[in-house]
């Protein structure tokens, strides 16, 4: 019985984490749908956290993200959110409904800046956490997610020459 209920264990978690990553792919799939609100807030708790600093800002819960996001697409009007290598932790503190992702974010964009659209690269980290919650797809949600920027430069510059769009720095 014991070598049943590990396995039974060890493919939950496997499931989670596909899960998980199936969520961060609608997530980025939302944005990349020109900052969809409604389906970007979807995907995040009620309570949830969305820390983009101070270079995109901080929106506390599922309403405020939700509004944060609207109007997003008339700033940043083409993303390609490219999240890789991803590390993902099930079972937080000991808790099988709470998780832990660390992704990398490199995203080729346009930005609409004051003297009219830009082509720019953005890397960044992202930190999330996520709560078990069956009205998420997969039985998951988002419950944080911190942005951690490396660079977010013009195309033409580069991060070497330029590695902060103006007000945009961390």
């Amino acid at each position: 019985m014991a070598e049943t209920d590990d396995l039974n264990a060890r493919l939950q978690r496997l499931e989670d984490i596909e899960a998980i990553k199936a969520l961060k792919a609608i997530y980025c799939r939302y944005c990349d749908d020109n900052y969809d609100p409604d389906g970007l807030a979807s995907v995040f708790t009620e309570d949830a956290l969305w820390d983009g600093g101070n270079t995109f800002g901080v929106a506390d819960g599922r309403a405020a993200i939700r509004q944060h996001f609207v109007g997003a697409s008339k700033r940043v009007t083409i993303a390609r959110h490219q999240v890789m290598n991803p590390i993902i932790d099930v079972g937080v503190g000991g808790d099988p409904d709470q998780a832990a992702g660390h992704w990398l974010l490199f995203q080729p964009c346009t930005n609409a800046g004051p003297d009219g659209e830009e082509a720019v690269w953005l890397a960044a980290t992202y930190a999330d956490t996520y709560r078990r919650d069956d009205t998420g797809p997969g039985g998951w949600l988002i419950s944080g997610t911190t942005i951690d920027v490396a660079f977010f430069s013009h195309y033409d510059r580069g991060w070497v020459e330029e590695r902060y769009l103006p007000g945009r720095q961390p």
